[in-house]
């Protein structure tokens, strides 16, 4: 229940503190008073977009603050408790805005974003303003009232989120289908490289070992002549080669050893040399001896190497690490199968989620149209007291093809009326007249207003165009859903003013400078002279006063 409305410097309104009451409250003023403008700041509190321009002139910010109270039980404690922000069985929100034109939102004095403020706020109250019947016209508007009247929301809802569920996932398969091409020429393209790579077959360190043998085939006459003269200057020659040379001064350290011990290790050096040389020697004479020209050795040698350097130069690797290659290809193959396979995964996925929406839009389909049984009995009802005698009202819910499916169904809702004797049912917007779609958008919200679940209702003049006995009828409504919700309501008309427990009177003081909107609640006397004022008469007389005395007693019982 809505327990205090707090606002400084918003329009008019310098500052007006209300405490509010359980069941029906009234709020009245002269017109141009601002009797909205109190609902106004209550949506704001609510999470409504803010407007600069609303801060009152001269001020730097506005601010309004509301008080909620309601058990551990009630949804919004559950929201609270779940964001961390509950404090005990009370919620405050507060809204700042600024003439600059930033604005900030506090839950429980705790920083929260305007959408933090919507969420919550629809659980707490529902504002019935004067443009509800412009909505009204509405197909969605239309079928959002029957959900709230069969309590259908969270079927809605869900069959929303499958519906979404199923168009992401069918438009990522027609992603994938069109990426299905691109898959298969790649498919192709890697084949046909494996099957290169499996004919030319190369293995570790082929390529190093083959470009070491091409090098040696193609200088045969270069490494064979330079050899030739390296061995006749190390070994070959019959004097003075590099052996004979280490040999003959190894045998003259060795005689002078034996006269000086110490020189022994620079003998075993030279013996090391000495054999060194020798077996280098034999190393290149038999490197020498296997040269032999070989072209068509040569020429095959070249092919490969030339094969292999394509391949490489295609994949953009070295040729050296051609051998890893066709692992990494295999590997992509496997890549694009598993595609293929995720593909037909996919496809089942987006069968299984679109047989999942129709399976709750067809259920929702069902209960919306018992639903439309009801509400069409209910509305009907309310419009014939409501002063349409003739009226009839009916719900229409209509099936839709698979290929027509949204977000909101496998349906569609339209209201339709006959208003007048001999006429035939025709879509609200077409048939009813303005002042005959006050009723009906009143009705309407009448009868809805008992199904919500939110425990405060506003409705700001939405009586507008209604007078006389509809207008005693239309308080006594609000009044019978006051008994189970508290209920505000602004209003122009004595006859629902005369039914509230609790009446707000709001007027405008005014200095000659500047001007301000006051609240204050009514005395009985003061009560007296406001529905005398509202009962119409340049003068308010006895008889006036009377008549406004009768309401208000008739109203309380």
């Amino acid at each position: 229940m809505l327990r205090l409305i707090k606002v400084k410097n918003y329009a008019v309104i310098d500052e007006v503190e209300v405490n509010l009451q359980s069941g029906l409250s009234v709020m009245t003023g002269e017109t141009g008073a601002g009797k909205s403008i109190l609902v106004d700041a209550l949506g704001l509190a609510l999470g409504n977009r803010a407007d600069a321009s609303t801060v009152r002139p001269g001020a730097e910010r506005a601010e309004i603050s509301v008080i909620f109270e309601f058990s551990i039980d009630h949804p919004a404690m559950l929201w609270l408790i779940d964001h961390g922000l509950d404090n005990d069985e009370t919620c405050l929100l507060r809204r700042v805005i600024y003439s600059e034109g930033r604005s900030r939102a506090f839950i429980n004095n705790t920083p929260a974003t305007r959408q933090d403020l919507r969420t919550l706020g629809t659980l707490l109250v529902n504002i019935h303003g004067q443009t509800a019947h412009q909505a009204l016209l509405q197909g969605t508007a239309q079928k959002e009232i029957l959900d709230d009247h069969g309590n259908t929301n969270l079927l809605a809802k869900e069959v929303a989120k499958n519906f979404s569920s199923w168009q992401s996932l069918n438009a990522e398969l027609n992603v994938e289908n069109k990426n299905k091409g691109d898959r298969q020429l790649k498919l192709e393209l890697l084949n046909f490289q494996i099957e290169e790579l499996e004919t030319l077959s190369l293995k570790e360190g082929e390529v190093e070992s083959l470009e070491t043998e091409r090098n040696r085939l193609a200088h045969v006459d270069r490494l064979s002549n330079s050899l030739n003269k390296i061995l006749e200057d190390i070994y070959e020659r019959d004097e003075a080669s590099a052996h004979q040379l280490i040999s003959a001064a190894h045998r003259s350290l060795d005689s002078l050893s034996e006269l000086d011990f110490s020189l022994s290790e620079p003998l075993e050096q030279l013996n090391q040399i000495e054999i060194q040389i020798r077996d280098t020697a034999i190393e290149l004479l038999r490197y020498r001896d296997d040269l032999e020209p070989d072209p068509h050795r040569l020429e095959w040698i070249e092919t490969r190497l030339s094969k292999a350097r394509e391949l490489a130069t295609r994949n953009k690797i070295e040729s050296k690490n051609l051998f890893n290659l066709l692992d990494h290809l295999k590997n992509k193959i496997e890549k694009l199968k598993n595609a293929s396979d995720s593909l037909q995964t996919l496809s089942k996925s987006v069968e299984q989620a679109k047989d999942l929406y129709i399976q709750t839009a067809t259920q929702l389909t069902k209960i919306r149209t018992d639903n439309a049984s009801s509400l069409s009995k209910a509305v009907t009802s309310q419009i014939v007291e409501l002063g349409l005698p003739h009226g009839r009202f009916r719900a229409v819910v209509k099936e839709k093809t698979i290929e027509q499916a949204d977000a909101t169904g496998l349906d569609s809702v339209e209201f339709q009326v006959v208003l007048n004797p001999g006429q035939n049912f025709g879509p609200l917007s077409k048939v009813a007249s303005g002042g005959e779609l006050s009723r009906i958008s009143l009705a309407l919200e009448v009868v809805s207003a008992g199904t919500l679940g939110v425990s405060t209702l506003v409705f700001d003049e939405v009586d507008a165009g209604i007078g006389g006995g509809v207008a005693e009828i239309v308080g006594r409504r609000l009044s019978d859903i006051a008994n189970k919700r508290q209920v505000l309501c602004v209003t122009h008309l004595p006859q629902v003013a005369s039914q509230g427990l609790n009446h707000f009177y709001i007027h405008k003081l005014t200095d000659g400078k500047t001007t301000r909107t006051n609240v204050r609640i009514l005395e009985s006397k003061e009560r007296v002279d406001e529905l005398s004022r509202m009962l119409g008469g340049v003068e308010i007389t006895d008889t006036t006063r009377a008549h406004a005395e009768e309401m208000i007693q008739r109203g309380s019982h």
